[in-house]
């Protein structure tokens, strides 16, 4: 038994030497899938998002955020509720990006975002010179909380 048992451990360690210097050969069909699941990951990781303006939506991470980046934070803002789920709040219109790293500084997400008006929300813009001012219409229009000055405010297109 024990001439079995030497005999098995030194054909395992010649078998084990022989793979560590012979190179690896890795078929074709299995770099072209890994490269191609690679891609569509980062795809659907960086696919637009839309958001209507003071409406939220959630995302779920791929993996744990570290940190979260907003290109605008005018535009846009960003709730972590864990450290796999965001809520995304459109503020302002515009497009902006968003991109959340894990703690060595890989993305786990990544998205344009867009915010338009909200489907059904009923807004009126009114100008005044160069100021703007937005206005909430249900039965009668009022001044909106968000208010844009002429610092930030779109210009208004020319006749």
């Amino acid at each position: 038994m024990k001439i079995m048992v030497r005999a098995f451990l030194a054909r395992a360690r010649a078998l084990k030497d022989s793979a560590m210097t012979r190179p690896v050969r890795v078929p074709a069909v299995l770099v072209s899938l890994g490269v191609a699941l690679a891609a569509s990951s980062s795809a659907a990781q960086s696919a637009r998002l839309n958001i209507g303006i003071d409406q939220a939506q959630r995302v779920s991470l791929r993996g744990a955020a570290a940190s979260v980046i907003v290109g605008n934070p005018q535009i846009a803002d960003v709730t972590v509720v864990d450290a796999n789920t965001l809520y995304v709040t459109g503020k302002g219109y515009g497009v902006t990006e968003i991109v959340a790293v894990d703690a060595v500084g890989r993305s786990v997400f990544q998205s344009e975002i867009v915010v338009t008006g909200a489907a059904g929300s009923s807004t009126v813009r009114v100008w005044r010179g160069g100021q703007a001012t937005e206005m909430a219409c249900a039965s009668s229009c009022a001044p909106s909380v968000r208010s844009s000055g002429a610092s930030n405010a779109p210009s208004p297109a020319a006749p």
